[in-house]
């Protein structure tokens, strides 16, 4: 009876080590969905992890692995489209900036605008994320204000600084004011958009969200532009 030899220099087949499970980067992309709508229709407080869990059809030992905690999901959700919008404006502005005749006040406040506009029009997802940063502008706590100022507060800086410099005759600090109502006056238009028909009889009908943008454009300008009666500074 032979005996058959076996070849001790040849490499043992290794088992497989636990690791990351197959298709990683889509389920981590469908739970950011998931995650995200749960987040724009309920709050961070008002949010489960279960639900979320369930809307991505998966564990929720498996979020648990991807993202360690409750906070760090909000936080990789918040930061995803929100860097996406600040990249997008710094393109915009360096592309302005690049132009032979400087930008106009206009120009700079489109500009600004555009990105999060095109974002809520773009798809469900995109909507879903400014309902997101309405709810977030919305709460004062530390945790919220440090997320903000990480994702768009280096954009806003060089937008404030293009439009001084448009704006020579207005100190920069009231220019800063002036982009703070800015701001708080386009996330409202972003989110009740609703309520033009409330104020104006109906008579609008359906919104064009192209025409609401340009008006929106026209009046924030003319407020930027308007005259400084006393310097802040």
């Amino acid at each position: 009876m032979m005996t058959r030899n076996i070849d001790s220099s040849k490499p043992k087949s290794k088992q497989r080590r636990p690791g990351r499970p197959a298709g990683d980067k889509d389920l981590r992309v469908a739970i950011l969905d998931s995650a995200e709508q749960v987040f724009s229709e309920h709050g961070y407080n008002g949010s489960r992890m279960r639900d979320i869990a369930s809307k991505s059809n998966v564990n929720q030992a498996l979020i648990n692995y991807y993202f360690q905690s409750k906070q760090h999901l909000f936080d990789q959700v918040f930061l995803r489209r929100g860097k996406h919008i600040g990249r997008r404006r710094e393109g915009l502005l360096d592309a302005l900036l690049a132009q032979p005749a400087a930008p106009s006040v206009e120009e700079l406040v489109r500009a600004y605008l555009t990105p999060q506009w095109d974002m809520k029009y773009s798809s469900e997802s995109g909507a879903a994320f400014v309902k997101l940063q309405a709810r977030l502008h919305a709460e004062p706590e530390e945790h919220a204000l440090r997320l903000r100022r990480e994702v768009y507060d280096q954009s806003a800086k060089r937008y404030i600084s293009a439009i001084s410099d448009a704006l020579p005759e207005l100190s920069k600090p009231t220019v800063g004011l002036r982009m703070a109502f800015l701001i708080g006056a386009y996330l409202f238009m972003l989110n009740d958009v609703d309520r033009l028909n409330d104020l104006t009889d109906n008579q609008l009908g359906k919104v064009d969200k192209t025409e609401v943008l340009d008006n929106l454009v026209i009046f924030l300008s003319a407020g930027m532009t308007a005259p400084e009666n006393t310097p802040l500074l």
